[in-house]
């Protein structure tokens, strides 16, 4: 796996990174907020491309499949290091569960309760198992998987996400499930529609959800193309893809 500090995707790297993190410093310094966590979203890009950035400081990357997270997480484990955090905010089916937390943090995209169940289940019988020495250990097993409740702004869209009158009660669920942990929660501004009003309507439901359970302060918005609107909203968490590793690269 060819990764170098000094190679040119390196160099690339370093200067898109540079400038994401300049705007989100601006856009806390304009919001008189605390900077936000930088999510790296790494999704369609290679190990090598994950390696880099850690080299370059990051510490969370973001994944939305799966298949290809899993992957990248086996083969950079043994490459690292230093800490890194998979946060996995695609959208989740059930039955993937089980390979999920065996190398993800974070989940943002929790958005039912049958999901909650299947998570919570997972981690406990990854633990079991790991104890046994019958798979590596994954972070779950050192601390509780956390869990972002998403939410659905635009009832119109099919982006995924629980209905806002919903996700006090999802959030208690998590909380109420042994393995994980309510952090709070997660929403993709609605195509085609102004980000910040949007964001204000999430801001609105973390604040209801932090009314019940105080510790589930995470705010999971903003992407490339609207992170300052999130920031100016109490994000605690920004995912940005395209801005640092730059346009999808073509298959095959």
């Amino acid at each position: 796996m060819s990764a170098g500090a000094d190679d040119a995707r390196s160099r690339e790297l370093a200067e898109a990174l540079g400038r994401v993190r300049a705007r989100i410093g601006a856009a806390a310094r304009g919001a008189g907020a605390p900077e936000p966590t930088l999510v790296a979203v790494t999704k369609f890009f290679p190990a090598a491309d994950v390696l880099r950035l850690h080299r370059l400081g990051v510490r969370d990357v973001g994944e939305n499949r799966d298949q290809e997270a899993a992957g990248k997480a086996r083969e950079v484990a043994e490459l690292l290091d230093g800490p890194l955090a998979w946060h996995f905010i695609g959208q989740l089916q059930s039955n993937k569960a089980k390979s999920v937390v065996r190398y993800a943090s974070w989940v943002h995209s929790v958005d039912r309760g049958s999901l909650v169940t299947a998570l919570g289940k997972a981690v406990r019988r990854h633990r079991e198992e790991a104890a046994a020495g019958q798979v590596p250990a994954g972070p779950c097993v050192r601390q509780d998987l956390t869990c972002l409740v998403q939410v659905s702004l635009d009832a119109e869209e099919h982006r995924g996400g629980a209905r806002p009158e919903d996700v006090v009660g999802l959030a208690e669920q998590i909380a109420a499930t042994d393995g994980l942990r309510a952090g709070g929660v997660m929403a993709v501004a609605p195509l085609g529609a102004a980000a910040g009003p949007a964001f204000d309507r999430l801001r609105d439901l973390s604040h209801r959800v932090r009314e019940v359970l105080p510790e589930a302060g995470a705010v999971s918005a903003g992407m490339s193309q609207d992170l300052e609107e999130a920031v100016a909203r109490g994000a605690t968490h920004v995912r940005v893809g395209s801005d640092i590793l730059g346009p999808r690269p073509p298959v095959g």
